[in-house]
């Protein structure tokens, strides 16, 4: 029977740990709605995060698109030419970025780029005080300091997407055309014929609006949550990468089976 106790104890501990933190994320999310209008009539904060969280990010993403765009060309080429629809490779890439990989893998890379970061600088202010001080100063620190990251990351992560997708699709370009000399004109117009606007691109960009929201929220709670140390910072950032990956993986499953 004791045995019993330990291992309900250890099933319903990480259980219970989940759901009061799904609880603190909406209560943060309900203040930071709150404070919107704020930091709206303060648009030089909002930007000035923007150009950290999204500006700073422009060349991984880039750079990451227009590799993965590559491999999938080459994987795609190859995979295709077994059952001679080589044609259809412009196709192949352009689906498979604007639906999957370009909203999955940037919030990954905003996470791990931006969103660590977010934490750290949040983290830091905890644990030297800066927040207590606004506080004091009757400044709320929430409006003040976690609101404009939160909206950065709303704003950051769909044009970061529209990135990464086009550098993807020009790095399958690249290797299709040029170095597989695939006929550029069946290139792009087989993928013109089977990209749609609504159902590929807006979803797509849905997607990543809501991987920015997800990333944005638990980059800013990691941070509130951190202990007041050089160590708890550091778990901090390393579980905002964590989280958002596992976040972000489970609601692209969600919202696949709802958009498209």
């Amino acid at each position: 029977m004791k045995r019993l106790t330990q291992i309900i104890q250890q099933i319903g501990h990480p259980f219970s740990s989940f759901i009061m933190m799904l609880g603190e994320l909406m209560r943060l999310l309900k203040y930071i709605i709150s404070g919107l209008i704020y930091s709206l009539k303060r648009p030089q904060l909002i930007i000035k995060e923007i150009y950290f969280s999204g500006v700073l990010s422009l060349l991984i993403i880039a750079v990451s698109g227009w590799f993965v765009g590559m491999v999938l060309g080459l994987q795609g080429y190859n995979t295709l030419q077994r059952f001679g629809s080589v044609s259809v490779l412009g196709s192949l890439v352009a689906l498979s970025l604007l639906r999957e990989l370009g909203p999955v893998l940037t919030a990954i890379l905003f996470a791990a780029r931006a969103g660590s970061g977010m934490t750290a600088e949040i983290g830091l202010m905890k644990a030297t005080e800066q927040l207590d001080a606004m506080s004091v100063m009757a400044v709320d620190p929430i409006k003040r300091v976690v609101v404009p990251k939160f909206i950065s990351g709303i704003i950051a992560v769909p044009l970061l997407t529209a990135l990464f997708d086009s550098c993807g699709i020009l790095g399958g370009r690249f290797v299709g055309v040029t170095l597989l000399k695939l006929d550029q004109g069946t290139f792009w117009s087989q993928m013109q014929g089977s990209v749609g606007f609504h159902d590929d691109i807006v979803n797509g960009l849905l997607k990543a609006l809501c991987f920015g929201v997800v990333v944005s929220l638990i980059s800013v709670y990691q941070g509130l949550q951190a202990q007041a140390t050089a160590e708890g910072v550091s778990a901090a950032t390393t579980r905002t990468v964590v989280h958002s990956a596992l976040a972000v993986l489970a609601m692209d499953f969600i919202l696949t089976a709802f958009l498209f």
